[in-house]
């Protein structure tokens, strides 16, 4: 399907790998140029090369921590003007409060929730100027699904759904959407290093690791192509009237009810 996003500008955060780094490659195959910012420079010259190489569209790159308001201030200079912003970078650690300490917990919210804030903030700023823009945010079906042994990250996605909501409520009114998308259990890196770690502590084997998610539905996690196909999708303007709206993508995870 031809989205008609040709010509376009991509900014995507966290675009080394997992999610980033699929919707960096459904972007190419749409023509749309890209912007692409992770902490690893190694990394992202990598994709750069790699994508340049077989879609044929302008990539550039830029090592950054967005934790830090100095470091979201310069990727903003260095890619003033794009068309979509893709806020996919941070991760918030597993624990129970006790588990979790200040500075774990405030390092996280620092990356992914203020970090996420602080780009919108920014480039909805700037797309309101221009009348047109959409910022997507990938956020997390934890934010859905409230979990005692994920309270930093409950949390922090419920913060985040409530701003995407609220500020895509009234952002079309300027002519820019802002979106989320809510990913459940995803195939990613982190994902199988998470899952080998259970795997070792529960059988003592990291090799049986597959066994930690048969329960899911289908028997598997997402793939970052599904997440991935979405946001590129409402980006186009074919999903034009989609503004604070967060689609949850868990195979119903979230909404499997039960007591027993």
């Amino acid at each position: 399907m031809d989205l008609k996003l040709s010509g376009r500008t991509a900014l995507i955060t966290g675009a080394s790998k997992g999610i980033g780094l699929a919707t960096a490659r459904w972007f190419a195959t749409e023509g749309v140029d890209l912007a692409l910012v992770a902490r690893s420079a190694a990394d992202l010259a990598k994709v750069a090369y790699d994508i340049g190489r077989t879609c044929g569209v302008k990539v550039a790159t830029f090592a950054a921590d967005l934790s830090h308001a100095e470091a979201r201030e310069r990727v903003a200079a260095r890619f003033p003007d794009v068309d979509i912003l893709v806020n996919n970078a941070g991760a918030v650690p597993r624990g129970s409060i006790d588990a979790v300490d200040e500075p774990t917990w405030r390092a996280a919210w620092d990356l992914k929730v203020f970090g996420y804030i602080g780009m919108a903030r920014s480039y909805f700023a700037r797309m309101s100027k221009r009348r047109r823009g959409v910022i997507i945010n990938v956020i997390g079906a934890g934010g859905e699904r409230l979990d005692f042994n994920y309270i930093a990250g409950s949390t922090g996605n419920a913060g985040l759904i409530a701003f995407t909501r609220a500020l895509g409520g009234r952002s079309l009114d300027v002519g820019v959407r802002v979106v989320g998308v809510n990913p459940g259990p995803v195939a990613t890196e982190r994902f199988e290093q998470l899952n080998r770690a259970r795997a070792l502590a529960e059988f003592g084997d990291a090799e049986r690791w597959a066994e930690k998610f048969s329960h899911l539905p289908g028997g598997r996690p997402a793939t970052c192509d599904e997440i991935a196909a979405t946001i590129v999708f409402l980006a186009s303007d074919l999903s034009a009237y989609t503004s604070g709206a967060v689609l949850t993508i868990d195979g119903g995870i979230t909404h499997r009810g039960g007591f027993m």
